[in-house]
């Protein structure tokens, strides 16, 4: 597992970490609906930081960003999910950087950014939905609105979803998948632009 080392945990790469929180907070508030899915999951590019984070200053950094993202915006903004939207949103994001930041950390190159980007992908689609099925959504159930009404939410705007697994299925799955491609363009198109403010700093 990789860890950030001494070298890496400079004040520096602190006050950036903390800087690119602050942004992946901010993003937070700029989400949309997609119409597939049920209105309590959002798309948001506030992975975005995450990953530029990762990419900078090592994987274990994108994971403290999405760390720092979520408390943020509870402290600031609270929560409408009880904080299991947050909790949830730190465990796939955690993933996608992680997974993402440490195969381009190996060899900082174009193709190993598009890899480590798939990779992540597919890896934050794969837990989604089994830690929306087992952990995420039982849990919103009990603090929000109750399981059946959450498959009646999504069969309403999805017609392929008849019930709990096809919910997973047909707008979970989907909706990681679409996230982390939008979240993947904008993370390649930007990252060049503003790693060398980052290393330079």
């Amino acid at each position: 597992m990789y860890t950030l080392s001494r070298e890496e945990l400079t004040t520096r790469n602190l006050v950036k970490i903390s800087v690119l929180g602050a942004i992946g907070m901010i993003l937070m508030f700029f989400d949309l609906s997609v119409g597939f899915a049920p209105p309590f999951l959002k798309l948001d590019i506030s992975d975005m930081p995450g990953l530029i984070g990762a990419f900078a200053m090592g994987p274990m950094a994108g994971v403290i960003i999405q760390f720092l993202k979520n408390i943020l915006s509870l402290l600031i903004e609270g929560t409408a999910t009880g904080g299991v939207g947050e909790l949830s949103n730190f465990i796939v994001g955690s993933v996608f950087v992680y997974s993402a930041g440490f195969i381009y950390y190996k060899k900082k190159d174009y193709l190993h950014a598009v890899i480590g980007l798939g990779i992540g992908i597919v890896l934050m689609t794969l837990v989604a939905s089994l830690s929306n099925y087992f952990i995420v959504f039982p849990l919103y159930s009990k603090v929000m609105i109750p399981l059946d009404k959450i498959v009646e939410m999504a069969a309403s705007v999805n017609t392929f979803v008849v019930d709990y697994k096809t919910l997973i299925l047909y707008a979970v799955v989907p909706f990681n998948l679409l996230k982390g491609l939008v979240v993947s363009a904008v993370t390649l198109l930007l990252y060049k632009r503003v790693s060398p403010i980052l290393h330079k700093y």
